[in-house]
């Protein structure tokens, strides 16, 4: 199983350590190597999709999007965009990973028609209105230079590291902290937990994989806001 977004981006980026390597704890450590490893996972393969959010039971909107993948000799591009009638759920975001540098994260919505470029707290934004936020996409909270292996356990019948990643200046509403399970044979993220300064509120499970050019992919992602009842599922479907 690739990680939580594998489907969508993953990056070689390293991180810029809050301390020396020498003062890192030997979780610290691993910590760092792990993140490090599912970042450097890549998204090759193009994909169409239905964005569906649900507040309560039923479902309020699908949304289609495209998925396009653009790579250079130095970087390599995740495209997103939605197509609706109704402009509130229209938007593009590209999430550019260059190895060495920051995610750069632009947001084009439909109320305006401009640009934005997005870093740190400001990545914690919805996309098209939906439960995804722009750091969900660009899986931001593998960058954070707080990361920590808590243990290996097995976890949704996987063996798993437990990760624990921590954002060094959070903003009002945004994640405190992240908690993922991620797969020790494919570095696939199984499930993450989003906490901000309340407690838990989001929950990130990949339900359903397919076997794209001898690959398994995430072909549906979930997001669950347990303090607004809503949910968004992203459903891919992989260009051959």
């Amino acid at each position: 199983m690739n990680h939580l977004l594998a489907l969508v981006v993953a990056v070689s980026l390293v991180p810029r350590l809050c301390a020396t390597a020498n003062e890192l704890s030997e979780s610290q450590l691993e910590g760092h190597r792990i993140a490090l490893e599912v970042r450097e996972l890549r998204l090759t393969e193009d994909a169409r999709g239905i964005l569906k959010i649900y507040k309560g039971r039923p479902l309020f909107a699908e949304i289609p999007f495209q998925l396009t993948t653009v790579a250079t000799s130095s970087n390599w591009s995740s495209i997103y965009t939605t197509s609706s009638t109704n402009m509130g759920f229209v938007a593009s975001l590209t999430v550019t990973h260059t190895p060495g540098t920051l995610n750069e994260y632009r947001l084009t919505g439909a109320d305006t028609n401009q640009t934005s470029i997005l870093t740190g707290n400001e990545t914690m934004t919805p996309f098209a209105a939906s439960d995804y936020w722009v750091a969900d996409l660009g899986v931001e909270f593998l960058h954070w230079p707080g990361q920590r292996l808590l243990t290996n356990q097995v976890h949704r019948s996987q063996s798993c590291h437990k990760l624990e990643s921590t954002n060094p200046a959070p903003g009002t509403n945004g994640y405190t902290r992240v908690i993922s399970w991620i797969d020790i044979d494919t570095g696939g993220i199984v499930e993450a937990e989003a906490w901000d300064a309340k407690g838990k509120f989001k929950i990130f499970e990949p339900t359903s994989v397919q076997k794209v050019n001898g690959r398994y992919q995430v072909r549906e992602l979930e997001i669950r806001n347990t303090r607004t009842r809503t949910k968004t599922i992203l459903v891919f479907n992989y260009d051959k």
